[in-house]
């Protein structure tokens, strides 16, 4: 393992050491369970992901990491979640929602405590399908 890939990994810091060694988490791994977490809160349509993880998503690849990111910094974890919402659901109470999942998902399965869990709401998406069949109704 090269002195690069040891700085990015995150040394659980909460378990204390013990005769067999030392346990570290990479940031990756960190993003993948927010991710799944975020994907579990009701009123989350989907996370923003770039041009490459769309593709791989076509291709039949599941980009779990999608729209996280996750800074070490001196004061301690933060992660910024950028998500789309559905239309008709209170943005506040999705975003306090998604920060409880992660935080609490986080600790349950690496015993890390998130500083800070930052929502970005970047879009919003409409429920096409129902308004054309409200639209046929109408009609």
């Amino acid at each position: 393992m090269t002195a690069e890939n040891e700085n990015n990994l995150l040394q659980m810091s909460s378990i204390e050491q013990n005769q067999l060694g030392k346990v570290e988490i990479a940031p990756e791994v960190i993003e993948v369970i927010a991710g799944i977490a975020a994907s579990e809160v009701d009123g989350i349509a989907q996370m923003r992901g770039n041009f490459a993880s769309g593709v791989a998503e076509r291709l039949g690849k599941k980009n779990h990491g999608k729209g996280i990111k996750v800074e070490l910094a001196d004061e301690g974890i933060v992660l910024d979640v950028y998500c789309t919402v559905k239309f008709g659901t209170a943005i506040p109470e999705v975003a306090q929602k998604l920060q409880d999942n992660i935080r609490q998902t986080l600790m349950n399965m690496t015993a890390l405590e998130a500083d800070e869990v930052n929502i970005h709401v970047v879009g919003i998406q409409f429920d096409s399908a129902k308004t054309e069949e409200e639209d046929k109704e109408q009609n």
